[in-house]
């Protein structure tokens, strides 16, 4: 009976966002995240916590500005990803403004399959719905079930209303590792927490688990790495960098591979969250083990 109250609320939310539209949803994403952050300040231990450990030498105003501005990012994203569903293809399609694009479609065109990864920045479901249209190519996206059965599956829903693909995180390796093998392209985000007794690689300075999957993946099939990271403008639109992971001068023993290609996966992260703090959501615990 929870999950079906609780989507109930979700859809008419969402219903209403759609009514008002993009842009004054937009605003009203403001209301949302002083509600959150003031009135119901979900996970705020957890966001200082996290910005203690990245940004030791800030000030605690700098961190709150930070803390502020990144549940300011993630209620436009919760709204926009609301009003997604009433948005036309060409409109999804100018969602991102992609740079260096060719160097996406020219790894597609070798046949040994891509590794697309992104990071909760920005808008993280913008980027592989728009992109995918822009080069018209299917992404098959690996996702983490939500909780609520209800919204799973109305996200996911969403994610291949036009040429996307989804795959459940958990399922056999062999799924994933077929995709790439029949030359597609592959979306996962991968800057979360991986497991308690994982491969461990200095983030920000701690030592923390990561997910090891993507690199393992590109080596035992050749798949390129490549990350887009959808950054927000000032304006509400969206670019992202096609940047690919090094995969030259790798030691010769494999576990020693995946590490090295782990760290440089981890460093590019880093790198971006530098430069934009306030647009990646801290309010995982990232630094748990």
């Amino acid at each position: 009976m929870k999950d079906r109250i609780e989507y109930i609320l979700f859809i008419t939310l969402s219903l209403l966002l759609r009514v008002i539209g993009l842009n004054l949803s937009r605003k009203f994403a403001y209301l949302l995240a002083l509600f959150f952050y003031y009135l119901i300040p979900i996970r705020k231990k957890t966001v200082f916590e996290n910005l203690d450990i990245a940004f030791p030498n800030k000030s605690h105003k700098e961190k709150k500005e930070i803390a502020f501005k990144s549940y300011h990012s993630f209620c436009l994203s919760m709204v926009e990803i609301l009003v997604l569903p009433s948005l036309s293809a060409e409109k999804v399609k100018s969602l991102i403004q992609l740079n260096n694009s060719e160097l996406l479609l020219n790894k597609y065109k070798e046949g040994n399959g891509v590794i697309v990864l992104s990071a909760h920045f920005g808008n993280w479901e913008y980027i592989a719905a728009s992109v995918s249209l822009q080069i018209n190519v299917p992404f098959n996206i690996v996702v983490k079930n939500q909780r609520n059965g209800f919204v799973n599956d109305w996200m996911n829903r969403v994610r291949t209303k036009w040429i996307n693909k989804v795959i459940p995180l958990g399922v056999s390796i062999r799924t994933t590792y077929s995709v790439l093998k029949s030359g597609q392209i592959l979306a996962i985000v991968a800057d979360q927490r991986g497991p308690e007794d994982g491969l461990k690689i200095n983030f920000f300075g701690k030592r923390t688990s990561v997910f090891t999957g993507p690199a393992v993946l590109s080596l035992k099939t050749g798949a390129p790495l490549l990350f887009g990271i959808p950054i927000r403008k000032p304006d509400y639109s969206y670019f992202a960098e096609v940047y690919e992971i090094d995969r030259s001068n790798l030691p010769e023993n494999f576990a020693d591979q995946v590490k090295v290609l782990c760290e440089r996966m981890i460093r590019y992260i880093e790198e971006v969250i530098i430069k934009y703090p306030e647009q990646w959501l801290w309010m995982h615990k990232r630094w748990k083990h």
